[in-house]
């Protein structure tokens, strides 16, 4: 049964915000539960991913690529900033800025993905890894849907 034709016999109930809220937060709940002995919480620990793989980069462009707003990000990042894990540094020219992850932030990075690797593996036996892969592909679908419209509304 495709998308269309089960949305057509099925009627969502109730709000798909606070019901997305309400995993959302137990999710984070459980990971931040895992990292909890890394010193680090699973937002802190996606940041410092994103640095890590993206390399130096725009803080517009982090916010972009995390899909959350500048003034989040900044927030976010100045107590990673203030703990030596991040650094914001000139950029290609004397107005942009950079976002580098610290040798710090690297070994924080580091010592926390085996307890971020727990709380994956714990997530998927809890769910179960099919239900986990279908999860992020309607999350992969909703989230395109939002960036289509965005892209028509520039």
């Amino acid at each position: 049964m495709n998308a269309d034709t089960q949305a057509s016999t099925t009627t969502p109930s109730g709000c798909t915000n606070f019901k997305l809220r309400q995993l959302t937060r137990r999710v984070t709940q459980h990971y931040d539960q895992h990292l909890a002995g890394s010193g680090l919480k699973i937002t802190q620990y996606s940041l410092l991913t994103h640095v890590d793989r993206l390399g130096p980069l725009a803080p517009g462009e982090l916010a972009r690529r995390m899909d959350m707003s500048a003034s989040t990000l900044t927030r976010n990042l100045q107590p990673m900033i203030a703990a030596g894990w991040l650094s914001v540094g000139a950029g290609g020219d004397a107005r942009s800025r950079l976002v580098h992850i610290t040798e710090a932030g690297l070994s924080q990075r580091r010592q926390a993905q085996r307890q971020w690797k727990a709380a994956q593996v714990a997530l998927n036996d809890k769910l179960g890894v099919a239900t986990v892969a279908a999860l992020h592909e309607l999350l992969d679908q909703g989230l395109a849907a939002f960036h289509e419209e965005d892209a028509h509304e520039d």
